[in-house]
């Protein structure tokens, strides 16, 4: 009878990628990152045991929208006290705090759980295509599509 292969914590092996988010659609971008992370692209993936790679994504900044999404596009928070609502346009948010925008894009696809926080940890968004993890010899990934 055959058994069917579940990867252990002690049998991962990560890689470290890096990604150029230069003239890459935020959402398409999103889902690829956040498949990598889970390891999903692997043929050992485990559904729950962390089996991704480190993702490092370069030139955050230069991430592109479809459609009006620039001007349309609004992200909220709220600082919990009454009249505490603040919202900014994708415009802004590129602007200022890219970094921001495809970590919640990327965080909003992975699981809502421990395992999905886990995952979470080995992304790193860095605006400019400097990053300081030369250390690790991260492999230039390139996107489907």
């Amino acid at each position: 009878m055959r058994q069917t292969y579940m990867a252990k914590a002690s049998d991962i092996q990560r890689k470290w990628l890096v990604i150029d988010a230069e003239g890459q659609t935020l959402g398409r971008l999103a889902s690829e990152v956040a498949s990598i992370l889970r390891g999903k692209h692997k043929p050992t993936f485990t559904p729950h045991v962390d089996t991704g790679d480190h993702v490092i994504i370069i030139n955050a900044e230069k991430i592109q929208l479809t459609g009006n999404k620039l001007e349309n596009k609004v992200y909220y928070r709220h600082s919990g006290h009454p009249g505490g609502l603040k919202s900014r346009t994708a415009k802004e948010m590129i602007e200022t705090r890219p970094e921001q925008m495809l970590e919640g894009a990327i965080k909003g696809m992975l699981p809502k759980n421990t395992l999905g926080r886990q995952m979470f940890k080995k992304l790193n968004v860095y605006k400019g295509s400097e990053h300081p993890h030369q250390a690790q010899k991260p492999e230039v990934y390139e996107l489907r599509g």
